[in-house]
């Protein structure tokens, strides 16, 4: 409600209005998409939704509670429950971690897990977006784009969340690839009740995804 996002620009005195009183409502379990020109504001307003950047004003009402007011410690409690795709998967995975890392660190940051249980999910979790168990072993680089898109989702899926905001996640990708990531996308919001804030400029693929457009 009435989110804004004023960045000062540098050595003067300008302000950049990235974000300017948005009002947005997402229901539970499903996907609204967020669309607009290049440079509009879409991905600042999936950042603040997340509290990656803090907010101007306005409110972030989860359940009820603001997010944006909320204490550290109490904001890092519901991490878990609100996940991010960026757009890029080959800047968003740390290319000095294998997959395994990569997906049991966030569970070992938020869950309550044994060693052996993470590993047990790592497994689950590759097979839940169509990589093998031997995948675990491998680092980024040696994925093609599609793959590593599959890995961010299955990264974002780790700490089970409620809510993922996908931020242009198949705008990075061949056509061909795209498709295989939005019906994944599709299948394991039906299979998780998964509720979605979609950012995308491409009308076609936000009309495929999306219950509601803003």
């Amino acid at each position: 409600r009435g989110l804004v996002k004023h960045f000062p620009v540098e050595g003067t005195r300008e302000i950049v209005h990235a974000v300017d009183g948005v009002d947005l409502t997402v229901g539970q379990g499903e996907t609204l998409g967020l669309v607009g020109e290049s440079g509009c504001g879409k991905t600042t307003v999936g950042r603040l939704v997340l509290r990656l950047l803090e907010p101007t004003s306005g409110e972030l009402l989860l359940n009820g509670r603001d997010l944006a007011r909320l204490p550290a410690g109490d904001l890092r409690r519901l991490r878990a429950r609100m996940q991010i795709v960026f757009q890029d998967p080959f800047s968003s995975l740390n290319p000095r971690m294998t997959v395994e890392t990569l997906l049991a660190r966030p569970m070992q940051i938020h869950l309550d897990l044994s060693a052996a249980a993470r590993e047990a999910r790592v497994g689950e979790l590759l097979e839940k977006v169509g990589l093998r168990g031997e995948h675990r072993r491998r680092y980024p680089h040696e994925f093609s784009g599609g793959q590593r898109q599959r890995i961010a989702v299955a990264r974002a899926l780790s700490v089970n969340p409620d809510f993922i905001v996908l931020d242009e996640p198949t705008s990075a990708l061949d056509v061909s690839v795209q498709a295989q990531i939005l019906n994944l996308l599709k299948q394991l919001q039906r299979d998780h009740g998964l509720t979605y804030l979609f950012i995308s400029h491409n009308l076609e693929v936000v009309k495929h995804m999306s219950d509601r457009i803003a």
